[in-house]
């Protein structure tokens, strides 16, 4: 309880509402159309009982960066506690002089002055709204002239339930962002009745409910109940909190940023929020609660902690990562952890097999890729093993499991210098020396030997200092949220002088540590300042679907790049080398497409701040050592002046993936001179003559039906019909259908049918 503690005031402590919004805001029951809030007005709209308001705050680490979001309101509650419930476009931020509105055509709108765009909308313009209004229970609605609800907060929220707030089918809690990165956690409702705790959407750790009913929501209730009902109000599942059926005045439920789901209750006497249930008792349960700071324990107190068992010495705040293997060459060691239990999170996709404690040890000590093993001990004979440097997991001694990490064994001493002995004198005769000449050469040769002994000297002090910064800086890289920062005689120096050319423009690179890296020359006439800010905005960006920008080079006129790098190379070789194209198995194709919509998903919809990738297809997806795909080179239209809208720039995306799922399953690199043909075969039932002829007999009907469903919608002419692409990633996972598309040119064919009228009529 008392971390629980801890948390609140640190949550309430970074929250930071500006004085001016508790005192210039207006109680007013409606919202007319027209009405604005400012950040330089710091006014507000506030519900009528006075307990909720919605206005602009920051945080005390971004002053000059804002956000809309609902608050308590009410004079009970001290200005530092007045959490924030409910923010429009979740993690998006915008700068001074930007305003919030609710416009004359009935849409509400969050114009960001710096980007002079609008960056999050209510897309409520053609729904005949008449106002809005800010409810007693801090739902913020807008009504038509019947007093219908058209829109209301409650069916968007960001990570907060409040009493009567339902999380239906597909909704989702997202914990708030930390350090500028969006939150890996979420809370999501799915199609089966189970309410899941997720860690990037893949890893499930807690789940309530049974699956086995359709169409439920998960409700909050005034009382301090968290429900599962259908739509009749039938109730499958429910827990209390502890003060369940106490007078409080007020509660919520909030995924909070370590991953947690807890509901709070505002005790009056002591004027603080208190944590009344949380969904995972044992913090170390919940999936990467350390991330990359180590393993997950108990101290005396109570109060779970990070430690790090995998170095000698640990510095605080520093990342705690497995030894990497490369370039063992003394050998290695099997270091023995016992009650604990280890995964990888970076990727989360660990080996598992069923074997004994030796085996299991033996395996990984002769697999050169393997970083550690868990051995769980309780029956279930399970080997786990890691391969990657980012590791997590738990410790207690009542645990079941014995992990083994793998380093290095201790190099052998260095050989001992015997001193030679001299050889024997050879008798010599004497002769006469002339001194003057002695001195003259002497001095000539001191002279010379200097210079040279300067130079070397001058030359070596450089590139010692080069190495050494560069060693440090690649000790420090992987899991780092900073950019390497690198001049041109470093980049020359990380690619052999751009002696090893593997794509357009794109070069293999080390680090002193042996890590590759790929290094992107961009033109050299981009502005400096501009090309600072998108890569500090990229670089900033970590999701396992993306190619993690480590650094850059900005010097003179030269601009480059720094990505990591991935193995196996760009999936746009594997298409077109026939050799090459029979490892694309149907299913990795399949997984390829997902993997590649879920990281342009995270860059619409989960990043802080709106970011398109502008250029998606094949050339510009990676595979990495596990044939897993990344997607590289996002954002670059930043750096060219790109001045699309984020609607437009989002269907572009949408209709650039579309081309990259009909090659993957044709074949075809230029999809354009096969859609109509596509679609036709597709009509007429015959959908396997569209599938690639290099596939075997392996693939899957209905993922065939579903890829190319999906395939012809975001290939369609008309914008407005064009999926988003959390609506593809869902049809792709199956969770959500898709209908049967019309022809994705017809509007455009029907448009060239009208102008070739016209041309051939004007010529008559």
């Amino acid at each position: 309880m008392l971390e629980q503690d801890r948390l609140l005031r640190g949550f309430a402590l970074l929250l930071c509402i500006s004085l001016g919004s508790l005192l210039s805001g207006i109680a007013v029951s409606e919202i007319p159309l027209g009405s604005k809030l400012s950040v330089g007005e710091s006014n507000s709209w506030v519900s009528s009982n006075d307990d909720f308001a919605i206005g602009f705050y920051n945080f005390p680490d971004q002053p000059k960066q804002f956000s809309v979001g609902i608050r308590f309101n009410s004079k009970s509650v001290p200005v530092d506690k007045q959490t924030v419930v409910w923010v429009a476009g979740g993690d998006v931020t915008v700068g001074n002089n930007s305003y919030f509105q609710l416009q004359e055509n009935g849409e509400l709108v969050l114009f960001d002055a710096l980007q002079g765009e609008e960056v999050w909308t209510s897309k409520t313009s053609q729904l005949s709204v008449a106002l809005a209004v800010l409810r007693d229970d801090g739902n913020l609605v807008l009504l038509n002239e019947n007093r219908d609800v058209i829109w209301q907060s409650f069916d968007s929220p960001t990570d907060t339930l409040l009493p009567g707030q339902r999380l239906s089918t597909f909704r989702t809690l997202r914990a708030a962002s930390q350090n500028y990165v969006s939150s890996l956690y979420s809370l999501y409702m799915n199609v089966s009745g189970q309410l899941q705790l997720r860690w990037e959407s893949t890893i499930i750790y807690w789940s309530a409910g049974r699956p086995s009913h359709s169409n439920l929501s998960a409700v909050l209730t005034s009382d301090g109940s968290l429900q599962l009902v259908a739509p009749n109000l039938e109730r499958f599942w429910s827990v209390f909190g502890e003060d369940h059926n106490d007078t409080v005045r007020f509660r919520f439920l909030r995924l909070d940023v370590d991953g947690n789901l807890r509901l709070y209750s505002w005790m009056e006497v002591s004027q603080t929020w208190r944590s009344v249930w949380q969904a995972v008792e044992n913090q170390c349960n919940v999936f990467a609660t350390c991330d990359q700071q180590g393993i997950c324990a108990f101290n005396a107190s109570g109060s779970h902690v990070c430690t790090c068992p995998f170095h000698h010495a640990v510095q605080s705040n520093s990342k705690c990562l497995v030894s990497s293997q490369h370039d063992c060459k003394p050998g290695s060691i099997m270091v023995e952890h016992a009650n604990m239990f280890l995964y990888g999170i970076y990727p989360v996709h660990d080996f598992i097999s069923l074997t004994s404690l030796d085996k299991c040890k033996s395996m990984c000590l002769s697999d050169p890729s393997c970083t550690a093993v868990t051995f769980t001990n309780d029956g279930s004979a399970k080997c786990r093993m890691m391969k990657t440097q980012y590791v997590s997991g738990y410790s207690d001694p009542s645990l079941s499991a014995t992990s083994f990490v793998k380093r290095c064994s201790d190099p052998l001493a260095a050989d001992p210098i015997f001193p030679l002995k001299s050889p024997p004198q050879a008798h010599k005769e004497p002769y006469n020396i002339c001194i003057p000449c002695l001195v003259g050469a002497a001095s000539g040769t001191i002279f010379v030997f200097i210079v040279i002994q300067l130079g070397m000297g001058f030359y070596l002090y450089k590139r010692k200092n080069n190495y050494r910064r560069l060693a440090s800086l690649a000790h420090s890289r992987p899991g780092s949220k900073c950019l390497i920062m690198l001049s041109f005689t470093e980049i020359k120096e990380l690619t052999g002088n751009f002696s090893d050319q593997i794509g357009p423009k794109m070069f293999k690179g080390a680090l002193p540590d042996k890590q590759p890296v790929a290094v992107k020359e961009l033109e050299g006439t981009i502005e400096a300042r501009k090309f600072r800010a998108a890569v500090s905005k990229v670089g900033s960006i970590y999701h396992k679907g993306l190619a993690k920008l480590e650094g850059y080079c900005c010097e003179f006129d030269h601009r480059y790049l720094v990505y990591e790098y991935a193995e196996n190379g760009s999936l746009e070789k594997y298409i077109e080398n026939p050799t090459l194209a029979e490892r694309l198995t149907w299913r990795k194709r399949m997984d390829i497409s997902l993997n590649v919509g879920r990281a342009i998903f995270y860059l619409h919809t989960e990043c802080r701040e709106f970011l398109c990738h502008g250029n998606l297809k094949c050339e510009n997806v990676v595979l990495d050592e596990n044939f897993e795909a990344k997607v590289k080179e996002f954002g670059l239209g930043m750096l060219y002046g790109e001045a699309s809208s984020r609607r437009a720039s989002a269907q572009k995306d949408v209709e650039d993936f579309g081309k990259m799922v009909l090659t993957l399953v044709s074949g075809f690199k230029e999809v354009k001179d096969v859609l109509d043909w596509a679609y036709k075969e597709w009509m007429e039932g015959h959908p396997e003559n569209i599938v690639d002829k290099r596939l075997k007999n392996e693939v899957d009907a209905e993922e065939l039906e579903c890829a190319l469903r999906i395939t012809f919608w975001c290939l369609q002419a008309d914008e407005r019909v064009k999926p988003s692409m959390g609506e593809v990633v869902k049809v792709l996972e199956g969770t959500l259908p898709a209908d049967p598309p019309p022809p994705p040119f017809s509007c455009l064919i029907s448009a060239r049918e009208v102008e070739d009228t016209s041309e051939s009529g004007s010529e008559v």
